[in-house]
């Protein structure tokens, strides 16, 4: 049997960073999962280190909106009816959290996170040799209307203690900066300070790699068959099982899977998300993603080409896809760029892990020494990995954090 200082488990985003720091402080550590570093969520994302996400994403509490999402038709939100009833005490907590006092309390809590986003990726990226990788070219929230746009400038106006960087764009300015875009889209936001990337998968792969250069170990196996042995915790892989005296659940989406034997019920839901590449045409290209708010939906420029992601989809994990938001939305991406071929036959789906209060759970298992606990970052795993593995690392090897950890506690 091999022995390690720390077994984490999962190879995303937030698993690699967890297993990143704590290197960093002298632990040896095993990074373990089924699959590659970042072949799961974290390869399908709209490639945004978000730094200007003050306010999570909340339920919308306006009788309007639900009436729109109750129809069922929208590239935005779409929901298996037959899924409804399962995720239904789930959304009712959501709603909950999303009323304005506990959203704002929700946002205190994950300002921390979001302030320290960029900084924390640009710690670990020179290292890794993937700076190319990064574009300091922030991102679009484009409008198809001028009262999009009056709303939407609205809204960036609102964050101003916050000190984030935006430039409200007219037409004329907008089509200076994405000459690509037609006409449809009158204006936007163009928020300065998020970082964005041409291929987020990659940089999760360079951030192993560089692991493995810091004497990290990456070894495929069975997060499922953790369980504790002695005053340790033991798991079975490809080469045989591995002891250490701690672990850690980074497992996103899979997660409960690990944890509900061992008795925990996490309120974790997922919302399925999809994306798919398209070649632009006329010599077309955009160089920043651009958000269509009317509609929900980012083209982000990648390396294999334009990619749209889609918004939720709240359906069973494990359902079969059903990536009907990828049809509208290809349609409607076709009336704002020249929209070519597809570059794969289908698209991709995956899933993000979210907790009803908008936070995500870091920290120790309240009921099992040597523990600990990384996951539910939602809409924000990518832009939150390496700052996240920064604060678990901090609480593993028993040094004092640069944020309160209490938001994050599963029991909180």
């Amino acid at each position: 049997m091999k022995n390690t200082d720390v077994i984490v488990l999962g190879a995303g985003i937030v698993g690699v960073s967890v297993a990143l720091h704590l290197a960093a402080r002298g632990r040896a550590v095993t990074l373990v999962d089924r699959r590659g570093p970042g072949e799961e969520t974290s390869y399908g994302n709209a490639g945004l280190i978000e730094r200007a996400s003050v306010i999570p994403y909340a339920f919308p509490r306006d009788l309007r909106s639900l009436l729109r999402y109750a129809l069922n038709n929208r590239p935005d939100v779409r929901y298996h009816p037959g899924f409804l009833p399962r995720v239904a005490p789930w959304l009712a907590r959501y709603w909950w959290h999303s009323a304005p006092s506990r959203l704002a309390r929700a946002a205190r809590a994950m300002l921390p996170l979001i302030e320290r986003s960029v900084a924390e990726h640009d710690a670990l990226k020179d290292e890794a040799g993937i700076a190319g990788l990064f574009r300091r070219t922030g991102w679009i929230d484009g409008a198809r209307s001028q009262a999009g746009l009056d709303q939407a400038a609205a809204e960036a106006a609102s964050l101003s203690s916050y000190g984030l960087k935006h430039q409200v764009l007219d037409r004329q300015a907008l089509t200076a900066l994405e000459p690509a875009l037609s006409e449809r889209m009158v204006g936007g936001v163009h928020w300065l300070d998020p970082v964005n990337v041409s291929d987020p998968g990659a940089v999760t792969r360079g951030y192993a790699a560089l692991l493995q250069r810091r004497g990290g170990v990456f070894v495929n196996g069975d997060a499922r068959s953790l369980r504790q042995d002695g005053g340790g915790w033991r798991v079975d892989t490809a080469d045989g099982p591995l002891r250490a005296r701690e672990a850690v659940v980074a497992l996103g989406p899979w997660s409960t899977d690990v944890l509900r034997p061992l008795g925990y019920r996490v309120p974790m839901a997922v919302k399925r998300g999809y994306h798919q590449h398209f070649a632009l045409e006329r010599g077309a290209a955009l160089t920043r993603p651009v958000a269509d708010i009317d509609n929900g939906f980012v083209m982000t420029p990648m390396t294999l080409g334009l990619r749209l992601t889609t918004g939720a989809e709240f359906a069973s994990r494990d359902a079969p896809p059903t990536p009907v938001q990828i049809g509208r939305v290809r349609a409607l991406a076709g009336q704002l760029v020249p929209l070519g071929a597809a570059v794969e036959a289908q698209p991709w789906m995956g899933c993000r892990p979210c907790m009803p209060d908008m936070r995500p759970v870091i920290g120790p298992a309240p009921n099992h020494a040597g523990l600990w606990l990384s996951f539910g970052h939602a809409h924000h795993g990518f832009t939150l990995g390496p700052v996240t593995g920064r604060l678990l690392a901090s609480l593993i090897t028993g040094e004092a954090p640069d944020m309160d950890p209490a938001p994050y506690a599963l029991r909180r």
